[in-house]
């Protein structure tokens, strides 16, 4: 019978039949393994990338200040900087969404940063700064969809948290470096040595230090830039943008509220646009805060600045690693907290106070803001893709930010001091962080099974 069979070729069939499996078997490994080491290098270059153009972006925040100040503006002009970078967050939300999601989202970014290059040379060739600074805010506005919605294909839901944990770490890690970098282009010591470099036959026109500032920002783009363009193909594949103005401006209405009646999504997207809104202004408080308390200048107050980068890097990526995708919400207590420690800013009268302070302070806001982030991300991706979701995200805080920087702007036209704006901020976000840890908490009792199922799905790799 055996002979029959091996002369038929049955036998030789089966008994090959064990290679061809484990054959097969490692090429899937292998194209596992391959798959995770892509992944992997994709994920560095997008931090790299990420890094030098969030530098370059506060860095360029602390230029455009002194900018103001040597010039002798209006005292206004200096906290209407951050509602101006906003402004295209705003108004091109409809747009950039649908963009990052038509064509590669490292092609996105980089051309994102070719527009922040050229608002740069705005500055330099003598433009208003506020609006050379919106012109970096269109950039910017351009950029963050991809940034953020290239994660969401890059790593499943359950590398979510980490992954923010990472970016988001570094992320606030590139503001605090940022200004501490800006606050030294302008300074006494590196603006003489930056002035006083010459080119052989070509006068630059460069002359203050905020000029010469400018100049190395926008070579700290052209380097951001340039890692863009080795940022992986993604296999998500790209939606075209469609229709007309009024067609996608209502396609990105039904996303924006779609996000909002999500059970999850509206606590993570509340918290993040409230504290978002805060923040984007607190960065400018500090300057006038560190000249009323402590009799700082730019430079010194940005110098400051920097110590917050040891909390909020450990409360980031203690977030990333302690906190589950879905228990983000569990973190919705600490909201309250962080606004009561923010009004205790007040009372810090000396530099040697102030670090510790600010230290605690970034650690509570780093390990508060990524699972937020992350869960929303989810949500977003899950209901209706990554760059519209992250460019709802984007609407929300930045309209936040807009709104509440017109708030200061206006209080400061009519002499608001900084404590007076410090206290005010603080009590808003421990207010309204309650009302959003009452309103989880009404979700978890009045729709429990929706909760229920919207977690499950953060449980697992499996998308929607």
């Amino acid at each position: 019978m055996a002979c029959v069979l091996q002369r038929d070729g049955t036998a030789p069939r089966a008994i090959n039949r064990a290679p061809q499996i484990r054959s097969v078997g490692a090429a899937k490994r292998t194209l596992r393994q391959l798959a995770r080491d892509r992944m992997k290098k994709g994920f560095s270059t997008i931090m790299s990338a990420q890094f030098f153009s969030s530098l370059a972006d506060n860095a360029l925040l602390v230029a455009a200040v002194e900018l103001l100040h040597a010039s002798q503006a209006p005292a206004w002009q200096t906290p209407a900087l951050a509602p101006m970078f906003a402004l295209f967050y705003v108004v091109l939300a409809p747009f950039v969404g649908a963009f990052a999601d038509s064509i590669p989202k490292g092609r996105v970014m980089f051309i994102s940063n070719g527009i922040k290059i050229v608002g740069c040379l705005m500055m330099l060739l003598g433009a208003h700064p506020l609006l050379a600074y919106a012109v970096v805010g269109l950039g910017a506005a351009t950029y963050s969809p991809a940034k953020y919605g290239i994660l969401t294909e890059l790593l499943p839901p359950s590398q979510l948290v980490k992954g923010n944990g990472w970016i988001e770490g570094l992320t606030v890690g590139s503001i605090i470096l940022g200004i501490l970098l800006g606050g030294q282009l302008v300074g006494p010591r590196l603006a003489p040595w930056l002035l006083g470099i010459d080119l052989p036959l070509i006068d630059t026109g460069i002359d203050t230090p905020p000029e010469a500032a400018i100049t190395v920002i926008a070579v700290i783009y052209v380097v951001a830039a340039i890692i863009n363009l080795y940022i992986p193909r993604t296999e998500a594949p790209l939606i075209p943008m469609k229709g007309s103005v009024p067609t996608m401006m209502r396609d990105f209405s039904a996303c924006n509220a779609r996000l909002w009646a999500d059970k999850l999504g509206q606590i993570t997207l509340a918290t993040t646009t409230l504290l978002w809104g805060i923040f984007g202004n607190l960065r400018l408080i500090v300057f006038a805060w560190a000249a009323a308390a402590l009799g700082y200048g730019t430079t010194q107050a940005s110098n400051l600045a920097g110590v917050v980068i040891i909390g909020s890097v450990v409360g980031a990526v203690a977030a990333s690693v302690m906190t589950r995708l879905e228990r983000a919400t569990d973190v919705l207590t600490l909201g309250i907290l962080v606004g009561f420690v923010m009004i205790g800013l007040n009372l810090i009268h000396s530099a040697q106070a102030a670090a510790p302070f600010l230290v605690v302070l970034g650690a509570l806001c780093g390990y508060l803001i990524v699972p937020m982030n992350a869960l929303l991300q989810h949500r977003g991706h899950n209901l209706m893709g990554a760059g519209r979701s992250i460019a709802v995200q984007n609407f929300n805080e930045q309209a936040c930010i807009l709104g509440l920087g017109a708030l200061y702007t206006g209080m400061t036209r009519v002499g608001l001091s900084a404590f007076g704006a410090i206290t005010i901020f603080g009590l808003m976000v421990a207010g309204v962080m309650a009302l959003i840890r009452r309103w989880h908490r009404y979700n978890t009792q009045q729709h429990r099974d929706e909760l229920e199922r919207l977690l499950a799905i953060a449980r697992t790799d499996g998308g929607h």
